[in-house]
């Protein structure tokens, strides 16, 4: 067994007021919409899981590490937590563990999930080193399920009630006994929901023991403005308390736990500070080293004034080249057709090679993620394709006036998986 396991501040209480760890926000897409869950950016006063001021590429999160690693030599874990769930993006996800991996051989690897999309991938993460995985599983019966979850989207569409609850549990527990084949550890967290799941809990502990889980932290729950439970108290102190105690008697449990944010940076419980939030912001505009070289930027963009189109939608791309004159079109040139999965993004990839940044109004995680591993920083904005192009060339990122934010998953989605933010 790898002696550093010992090193997670979250799996090992002993290690948590030495041993720091950093979550890379790399996933901002979600496959599961819980009633519970609020996600929303830029907003460092508020500390639980789904909050991040910044959304990283896969380029900008070796390099955030890097940074980070810097500043805080006591780093052991690198995790991605979101801010929504790493199989909801995951080519990100992979191909950050691939380089954090290459990078950085000596820290720990985790991942925190709600195991829908998880199974398939058990094996390069096995591969990669990855050691502890967490998993949020707050029911394993279907009518409770219902009760939490608002929407499972397992592919395109989405499922509701009891069918879509019948769902994320098989997905779970298929991922759990895949992930127990390897040595990766599993730590399953269950959120403490009042009057829908509260009693539920011991049936929990003792159904994802059975799967393989070895230790489990039962959360309680924290009302999220805007969700569907915003209303719903928090558990009392001592119900909190007798859940841990009875489940405690089938697993071990967590208790020092301080429900992290998809950007958490330090020691459990440490809050991010004011100079972690400004590198994860730095680096979130950043183009990634292999930028080197590539003196281009494409642009997705109907008439050639603004930027204003999805890449998925883009049947080309208009290619800007800088002289001592300013920015000019160099070329215009066709996207691989459509109907190629996959292979549409790499073959776009290739076809960019020397372009350092795509600029577009919308795009979806799996080209994101596609792109960003072929070195191309892919940034999301709306305006003047000159004003973005200027503001990459002084400062290397986009204003905030320019950059389309994120938006969480609403009323308005029909979770049909195209990125709706």
């Amino acid at each position: 067994m790898n002696p550093n396991l010992h090193n997670h501040p979250c799996f090992d209480r002993d290690a948590r007021s030495t041993h720091a760890r950093i979550h890379l926000p790399v996933a901002p897409h979600c496959n599961v919409q819980c009633k519970f869950c609020n996600r929303k950016y830029d907003c460092m006063n508020e500390h639980r899981p789904g909050v991040t001021t910044a959304v990283l590429n896969p380029g900008q999160a070796l390099m955030y590490l890097t940074n980070a690693c810097l500043r805080r030599p006591n780093i052991s874990v690198v995790g991605i937590a979101g801010p929504g769930d790493p199989f909801a993006d995951a080519a990100e996800t992979m191909e950050t563990l691939r380089l954090v991996h290459a990078q950085f051989p000596n820290l720990l690897l985790c991942v925190a999930s709600n195991g829908l999309g998880i199974a398939p991938h058990v094996e390069e993460l096995a591969r990669l080193g990855v050691s502890h995985v967490t998993m949020t599983i707050n029911a394993v019966d279907p009518d409770i399920g219902a009760q939490i979850y608002a929407w499972v989207r397992p592919e395109k569409k989405p499922y509701r009630g009891r069918e879509g609850a019948e769902i994320i549990l098989s997905r779970q527990r298929e991922a759990m006994k895949e992930l127990h084949k390897t040595s990766i550890l599993i730590k399953v967290n269950t959120i403490i929901i009042p009057g829908i799941n509260e009693d539920h809990v011991p049936d929990v502990a003792k159904t994802v023991a059975s799967w393989g889980a070895t230790i489990m932290n039962c959360v309680p729950l924290i009302p999220a403005p805007g969700s569907d439970f915003e209303n719903m108290p928090t558990p009392a102190p001592e119900k909190i308390h007798a859940v841990r105690k009875m489940a405690g008697e089938i697993l071990p449990q967590m208790s020092h736990c301080a429900q992290c944010r998809a950007d958490a940076c330090g020691t459990v419980g440490e809050e991010n500070t004011a100079e972690d939030m400004l590198q994860l912001r730095r680096f979130s505009h950043a183009s990634p080293p292999e930028s080197a070289g590539r003196p281009y930027i494409a642009v997705a963009t109907k008439e050639g004034l603004l930027v204003n189109q999805h890449l998925g939608e883009a049947s080309a791309l208009t290619i800007f080249g800088k002289s001592d004159a300013g920015w000019n079109v160099v070329a215009t040139r066709p996207t691989p057709a459509t109907g190629s999965g996959i292979k549409r993004w790499s073959d776009m990839g290739d076809m960019l090679k020397d372009c350092r940044a795509i600029l577009v109004s919308g795009v979806g995680p799996s080209p994101r993620g596609v792109l960003s591993a072929k070195g191309l920083l892919v940034l999301e904005m709306e305006g003047l394709i000159e004003e973005g192009l200027n503001s990459l060339s002084d400062s290397g990122e986009l204003p905030a006036h320019l950059r389309r934010r994120f938006a969480g998953c609403g009323e308005a989605c029909n979770g049909g998986g195209q990125g709706c933010s």
